[in-house]
C-alpha cells in the first residue's frame, strides 16, 4: 500500500506536529490506512512534554521528498540461486518476456551476478563446438534428465565431467573412446553399452532403454543413468544442467539501493549500456531490477502539507513530490502544484482547530487521548488564546476537546508553557526550535520564537543568543535575525535582534537600543511581526 505523508513545516512546533498526527488519524479512520504522520525536524521540549502527557510517540522523521528507487514501479523477478540449473533459469525467463535479466544470489542471499537470455543463448551456441562439460552436480543432471542412477557405485559421485558422445546404432566401432573422460548417450544397444562400460567411461546415459543385470554388474565406477528422453534431447539437457553461476555476468555490475535518489540513478544509467540493474535493500538483499523504462515516468512520493504553504518552510525536494492537499491557517505563499488540489485555509489561531472541525464534519469523534493532544496544540499555538490570531472558534473547539478528554484548559496551559524555561538547553538549540525563514521584498530574514512564562530570565542569556545569531547570520546570509521571547504572563514579547537598528525602530515604533526592545500585546510572529516588516519594505 502506497504511503501518503502528512507533514508540517520545518523546525516544527506543537501545532505542526499534532495537526499532522490528527489529520493522518482522521483519514485512516475513514478507511484510508496509508496516511502517515511525519515531521521535518526535532521536536521541541514543549511538544515532547505534550506527547508524553497523552501517550503518543513522535511522528516519523523524514528528511526530503526526493524520488527514490523505492518509489519506482520496478520489476520484481525471482532472485535465483547461483546453484540453479540453466534449464530452470531459462523457463523463468520465458514466463515474462518483459524481464530481460534476473539477479543471481549466492548461498547467503547476496548479489552474485546477473543472468540474461543472451547469456544462456551464447553458452548454448558454444556447446555446439565444444561438447565438453565439467563437474556437473549429479543432482542437477538427474533433475534436468528426470532420471535416476541405476548402479549403487554411481550414487557415490558428486559431479559428472566428460566429452559428450552419441553411440550410433552402427556398433561399437563408431565410438572412439580414448580414455574414461566421456559421457556416452545410447539407446537399447547392448554391445555399445558393454564397450562403454569396458572402457570405464565416466557416465553412461540410457535413453528410453533398459540394461540387463549382467551388464549393470560391469558398471563399476561408471555412473549409469536412465532417462525417459530421446538421445538428442538428453544431450541438450546435459548442457542445461550446469549451475547458472558459471555463465552469469559477475563483473562490473552496477546496482542500486532502495534509498538511492532518482537523480543519482539517472546519472549512473546514462554512463552505462546495461539494460537492467539489480536493486538491493538495506541488508544488501536483492529486491528487484531496474531498467531505463522505469526512469521515463517515475512515480512520485505523495504528501499532504499542514500548517504551512511556503516552499522555504516545507520539506526539501518537494518539487519532486505530488502534493495532494494543503491545510493551513497562514498567508498564501509560493507553493505551486501541477494539478488542482484540495486546499483549506482558514483564519484561525491553530491548524489543529481546522482539523478538529474536519472530524466534526465527517461525524467522527477523536479518541480521548487524541482529543487531549489536539486541545494542547490549540492552546500552544494561540498562546492560551492571548495571541491576536486566536478566534472564538479556537476557544470553542478547545473547550469541546477538553471536555471530551476530561482535562482543564488552565491546568493544561500552565503545563505546556512550563517546558520553555530552557533549563539545561543550549542557546542554539532553543533558538532553532521554532525558527522560520521569510523573504520580504529583497530582504531575507529569520525569526525565532520562544513562548515562555518568564521572559526576563530568558533575557539574561542575551549574549549567548546573540553569539548564536551572529554565527547563523554569517553562515546563511540573513539581512536580519529576530528572537521573540513571547511572555504569556506579560502578554507581550521581548525581542532580541541582529541587524539594522533603524529598521527595527521604524517598523515597530520603539527605541531599539542595546539590541533589545519590548512589544506589549505582541504575541504572534505571522500576524504582528511579519506584517510590520512587510509594511515597511512594501
Amino acid at each position: 500500500m502506497e504511503r501518503i505523508y502528512v507533514t508540517g513545516h520545518r523546525n516544527p512546533d506543537t501545532d505542526s506536529i499534532v495537526s499532522a498526527m490528527a489529520y493522518a488519524a482522521l483519514r485512516n479512520a475513514l478507511g484510508d490506512r496509508q496516511y502517515i504522520a511525519a515531521r521535518l525536524g526535532h521536536i521541541s521540549d514543549e511538544t515532547k512534554l505534550v506527547l508524553d502527557r497523552f501517550g503518543f510517540d513522535p511522528p516519523l522523521h523524514i528528511y526530503n521528498m526526493r524520488t527514490q528507487v523505492r518509489d519506482l514501479a520496478y520489476d520484481t523477478p525471482p532472485a535465483l540461486s547461483s546453484a540453479l540449473t540453466v534449464r530452470h533459469a531459462w523457463s523463468i525467463l520465458q514466463q515474462d518476456p518483459a524481464i530481460n535479466a534476473i539477479p543471481v544470489t549466492d548461498e547467503n542471499g547476496l548479489l552474485y551476478g546477473m543472468l540474461t537470455a543472451g547469456d544462456i543463448a551464447s553458452y548454448d551456441m558454444q556447446s555446439i563446438t565444444d561438447p565438453m562439460v565439467e563437474s556437473i552436480p549429479l543432482f542437477n543432471l538427474l533433475s534436468v534428465l528426470e532420471g535416476h542412477v541405476l548402479n549403487e557405485d554411481g550414487t557415490d559421485l558428486d559431479a559428472i565431467s566428460g566429452e559428450i558422445v552419441f553411440a550410433l546404432p552402427k556398433g561399437k566401432d563408431s565410438l572412439l573412446f580414448n580414455g574414461s573422460n566421456y559421457i556416452a548417450i545410447c539407446g537399447n544397444q547392448p554391445e555399445v553399452i558393454r564397450w562403454a562400460l569396458e572402457s570405464k567411461i565416466h557416465c553412461l546415459i540410457l535413453c528410453e532403454a533398459e540394461i540387463s543385470a549382467d551388464l549393470l554388474a560391469m558398471a563399476g565406477s561408471t555412473c549409469v543413468i536412465s532417462t525417459p528422453f530421446d538421445a538428442y534431447r538428453a544431450a541438450r539437457l546435459i548442457f542445461q544442467a550446469i549451475p547458472i553461476e558459471r555463465i552469469c555476468r559477475t563483473k562490473d555490475i552496477e546496482c542500486f539501493h532502495l534509498t538511492d535518489y532518482l537523480d543519482d540513478v539517472r546519472e549512473v544509467v546514462s554512463r552505462s549500456r546495461y539494460r537492467s540493474y539489480p536493486i538491493l535493500d538495506e541488508n544488501e538483499k536483492v529486491v528487484g531490477t531496474l531498467s531505463r523504462f522505469h526512469l521515463i515516468k517515475p512515480h512520485r512520493k505523495q504528501v499532504v502539507l499542514v500548517d504551512h504553504n511556503e516552499l522555504a518552510q516545507s520539506v526539501p525536494g518537494l518539487e519532486q513530490a505530488e502534493i495532494l492537499e494543503i491545510i493551513d491557517h497562514h498567508r498564501l505563499a509560493d507553493i505551486q502544484t501541477n494539478n488542482p488540489i484540495y486546499f483549506r485555509n482558514e483564519p484561525v489561531g491553530s491548524t489543529t482547530t481546522i482539523v478538529a472541525g474536519m472530524y466534526q464534519e465527517r461525524g467522527i469523534m477523536p479518541p480521548v487521548k487524541m482529543a487531549g493532544l489536539m486541545c494542547a496544540a490549540i492552546l500552544s499555538d494561540t498562546v492560551l488564546f492571548k495571541s491576536p490570531t486566536a478566534t472564538q472558534r479556537d476557544r470553542d473547539i478547545a473547550e469541546r476537546l477538553a471536555r471530551l478528554a476530561g482535562i482543564s484548559l488552565d491546568e493544561l496551559g500552565q503545563y505546556i508553557f512550563s517546558a520553555s524555561s530552557g533549563e539545561g538547553k543550549s542557546a542554539e538549540s532553543m533558538f532553532l526550535t521554532d525558527f522560520k525563514d521569510f523573504h520580504i521584498a529583497d530582504h531575507y530574514l529569520g525569526v525565532s520564537q520562544i513562548t515562555c512564562v518568564d521572559s526576563a530570565r530568558m533575557l539574561d542569556r542575551k549574549d549567548e543568543f546573540l553569539e548564536v545569531m551572529e554565527k547563523i547570520k554569517a553562515d546563511k546570509g540573513y539581512s536580519i535575525l529576530l528572537l521573540m521571547l513571547t511572555d504569556v504572563l506579560l502578554e507581550g514579547t521581548r525581542v532580541i535582534y541582529l541587524g539594522d537598528r533603524d529598521t527595527m525602530e521604524q517598523a515597530f515604533g520603539v527605541s531599539a537600543s542595546d539590541q533589545t526592545f519590548f512589544l506589549p500585546g505582541v504575541m504572534s510572529r505571522k500576524k504582528q511581526i511579519i506584517p510590520m516588516l512587510s509594511a515597511l519594505w512594501g
